[in-house]
Parts: C-alpha cells; sequence; structure tokens
C-alpha cells in the first residue's frame, strides 16, 4: 500500500534537510516534471534530469530547510505552503512558497513550485 499523498509531499520536503540529492530524488516518479512559477526557476522533465540537477541547486542553497506550514491534500493532489530558509551567496534567506504535488503510486509526478522571486533577490543583494 503506497503512503498518503500528503505524507510523500511532506517526506520529500523534509529530505532536503538531508542534502543528499538522491533520498530528494527517491521521492519523484521516472517521468517527473519540475517546474516553476517565478522567473527564477527553470523546468525539467525526468528522474534523472532532476537528479542531475540537484547537487547545483544544494550549493546555492546550503543548509536548505522546507519549513512546512500547511498541507492541503484532494486526493493525489497536494498543496503545501513552505518557508525555506538557506544561505545563498553568502546572505541568509528565508522566503515564502507554494507547491503544488501530483502524486501517484507513492511517487511525485509533478511538482509546480511558487516562490517569491523578489525578496529572494532583497535578500541576496541583487534587488
Amino acid at each position: 500500500m503506497s503512503p498518503a499523498p500528503a505524507d510523500v509531499a511532506r517526506s520529500y520536503l523534509a529530505s532536503f534537510a538531508s542534502g543528499d540529492p538522491d533520498a530528494i530524488a527517491a521521492h519523484v516518479a521516472a517521468d517527473f516534471v519540475n517546474d516553476h512559477a517565478s522567473a527564477l526557476g527553470s523546468r525539467s522533465e525526468g528522474r534523472d534530469e532532476y537528479r542531475r540537477r540537484l547537487p547545483a541547486f544544494l550549493e546555492r542553497f546550503g543548509g536548505l530547510r522546507y519549513e512546512v506550514e500547511q498541507v492541503v491534500a484532494d486526493g493525489a493532489a497536494v498543496a503545501a505552503a513552505y518557508v525555506l530558509t538557506a544561505t545563498s551567496e553568502g546572505h541568509p534567506i528565508e522566503v515564502r512558497g507554494v507547491m503544488l504535488f501530483d502524486i501517484a503510486d507513492g511517487e511525485i509526478t509533478s511538482r509546480t513550485d511558487y516562490w517569491d522571486a523578489l525578496t529572494y533577490l532583497r535578500q541576496t543583494g541583487a534587488a
């Protein structure tokens, strides 16, 4: 029996604290679609491509943690509001956002991340 979709989303977000790309990528399906609503993010398709990009992402956001504020599930669709904390470009950052997930058979098939890019730019001194 597969875990509840909300539990999969929570586990995925918690896995970032490990800093382990394999632990993070283990939550996604082979045909995973990773999308970003922010102009600073980029889309990828497939678990292998997502896994390939994770080390650079984790390096850019040292000590990355997602503090989950709220999770709302409607069947296989899950929304998770979060506060991301990390160090980026030598600056501590704290950015709020929401991820929308589609989950099937205990794996994330798609994720769309909505986050406040202007706050990030301000906190890193780029805006």
